[in-house]
């Protein structure tokens, strides 16, 4: 049997998907992951795939592209697969795919839909309305006929050394950057817990992508260690998991580092409900007004003047923070 998962949405949103890819692996010949160019690095690190597919979906991301016939029809050559399993989160359809998926020759598809699938879906499954992302992901797995068959925590293919990059440990990670505004805590608050960890006795490694060098490089300033640009996907889960605990917000690092074991202080602005996408399997701490005016308003950029959700954090809060998952 030739399985395929979809789930076409960012680098976080595909490692939440893994433990229902691992579902599936274990009763399929071959895994096929279709995902979006966001969640590719993530798709090639997780265990169970054997092909990752990358499709731009003009239904999907912060920047959906035009649709454009003879990518799509790219994508439908592409498929070859005989049972498929369509991921998405409560707020989205899944039906799109569906139809690219059936227009492909896929026999059976399974997805969590509320909207009426016609002929699109051969399981349609209601997906717990609290369900964090992962256990949703392994309901449905489930719905389909693939059971879960560990202990349904995120993991990724084990990271390289990166001791080259971060000097011996141990260490704490600070991770500042956020996939949008709403989801990030100040660079001067950042800072700040930089200079509150280390007068403490921790050394702090900062990270970020190639685009954040400016914001790292403020955020480490002279007691931290500036890796901003220098880790792709699989170094960066290393850098992780050498840490003794990873501070971020609700981003894509910390479902990273929840996926190679390290605990989490996550910095969770209340845009998205945290019990959806908290990080899930490890010790951690979220820190920041759950009940804010923002809450499950799905901003990009806070709608609230200074940002209270997250502001009203401090330096010493994200310490004691950290002190305490560490003993955890």
């Amino acid at each position: 049997m030739k399985a395929l998962v979809s789930r076409l949405d960012s680098f976080g949103d595909v490692l939440l998907a893994g433990p229902a890819v691992r579902a599936v692996a274990a009763r399929a010949d071959t895994v096929t992951l279709l995902c979006g160019p966001r969640g590719e690095p993530a798709a090639r690190m997780l265990p169970g795939v054997d092909e990752v597919l990358v499709w731009d979906a003009p239904w999907a991301g912060f920047e959906p592209p035009p649709v454009d016939r003879a990518e799509t029809e790219g994508l439908l050559d592409a498929v070859d697969a005989d049972t498929a399993l369509v991921l998405t989160s409560l707020h989205q359809s899944p039906l799109p795919t569906a139809l690219l998926l059936r227009l492909a020759g896929v026999g059976r598809i399974a997805a969590d839909s509320v909207d009426y699938p016609g002929s699109l879906l051969d399981v349609r499954h209601r997906r717990a309305p609290h369900a964090h992302e992962t256990e949703a992901a392994l309901d449905l797995a489930g719905a389909a006929g693939f059971p879960r068959v560990d202990d349904g925590r995120p993991r990724v293919l084990p990271p390289p050394d990166t001791t080259g990059l971060t000097g011996p440990e141990p260490y704490v990670v600070l991770h500042p950057g956020a996939s949008v505004p709403a989801r990030s805590w100040s660079r001067e608050r950042c800072a700040q817990a930089v200079r509150e960890l280390a007068a403490a006795g921790h050394r702090v490694v900062v990270t970020g992508g190639r685009g954040e060098k400016e914001l790292t490089a403020y955020v480490a300033g002279r007691p931290g260690l500036d890796l901003g640009g220098r880790t792709v996907a699989a170094e960066l889960a290393g850098v992780l998991a050498g840490a003794q605990a990873v501070v971020t917000g609700n981003t894509g690092p910390a479902h990273l580092a929840a996926a190679v074991g390290t605990p989490v202080v996550s910095l969770f602005s209340p845009v998205v409900p945290a019990e959806r996408w908290r990080p899930y399997g490890v010790p951690h701490v979220l820190l920041g007004d759950q009940n804010a005016p923002c809450a499950d308003s799905r901003a990009r950029i806070c709608p609230v003047p200074g940002h209270p959700c997250l502001e009203l954090v401090t330096a010493h809060d994200v310490l004691a923070a950290v002190e305490k998952v560490m003993q955890a």
